[in-house]
């Protein structure tokens, strides 16, 4: 294993941590509003903190870019050629309800590139690892996506806004209308990763942040997944919109698109 990618699980580790100890007294969490039905709490900025100590006393030339610390630039300033993109708690709102679906969201971009990721779920304790031509694993066993054929089979999940009632003429209506059943799970990090591992067929996300996409798209690629915006093309990481699938399925989510 390449040492980078230990360093950063050693930082999803010690973030889970942070997080697991926080989820057995939900009821002393400081919670705050960064906007409309987005929350923020110490736990978040705690763990996001303990994951860039690690990582930059291992790799101090390197840039970073937080959700909740913003970017860190490399010493000398200039287009980093390292960047550690970090979600310490992708699933926040379902973590203040005590509902166990989150994780920890670890990726190393080298020239605009994924080239690690690491997207670690404590409550499950389950580590979804992945570098660049090497494969992507859960707890050290290689995953593949789905072998679904039949789109009508697939079980989906999608960050969409208005997704439980999606208004008259929204692209998305038949795309999620009809697979088998489209979930919204609270955790883009975690959708990837269930892609990635075959339990889920396809994703479909809207408006998503660099951290909510850096290590999840390189567990599908390299599960044998396919990812593009919603043009078909690898505009996704600037732009923010993604699909993602197992090859059968993914030229069929697309097709409702219209591309």
């Amino acid at each position: 294993m390449h040492p980078m990618l230990n360093t950063a699980i050693k930082a999803a580790r010690r973030a889970g941590a942070i997080i697991n100890r926080a989820s057995l007294d939900l009821e002393r969490l400081n919670v705050a509003r960064k906007g409309p039905k987005d929350y923020v709490t110490e736990v978040d900025r705690a763990a996001e903190d303990a994951i860039i100590d690690i990582l930059r006393t291992a790799y101090p030339g390197h840039a970073v870019l937080g959700e909740e610390t913003g970017e860190h630039g490399a010493p000398g300033g200039g287009t980093p050629e390292f960047q550690w993109v970090i979600d310490p708690l992708d699933g926040t709102t379902n973590f203040i309800h005590g509902f166990p679906n989150y994780a920890v969201s670890i990726a190393l971009m080298h020239r605009g590139l994924a080239a690690h990721a690491v997207v670690y779920d404590p409550s499950r304790n389950e580590m979804f690892t992945a570098s660049r031509g090497s494969g992507a694993f859960l707890n050290d066993r290689r995953v593949r996506v789905s072998g679904c054929t039949r789109y009508h089979d697939a079980l989906l999940a999608s960050h969409v806004p208005q997704s439980t009632a999606l208004p008259a003429g929204s692209p998305f209506s038949a795309m999620l209308g009809d697979c088998a059943a489209a979930r919204r799970t609270g955790s883009v990090v975690l959708d990837l990763a269930y892609v990635a591992c075959g339990r889920l067929d396809g994703f479909c996300g809207v408006r998503l942040k660099p951290w909510d996409m850096a290590a999840g798209s390189l567990l599908v690629l390299e599960a044998g997944g396919l990812l593009s915006d919603f043009e078909g093309e690898q505009g996704w990481m600037a732009g923010g919109n993604m699909l993602a699938a197992s090859p059968k399925v993914f030229p069929q989510m697309i097709s409702y698109l219209g591309t």
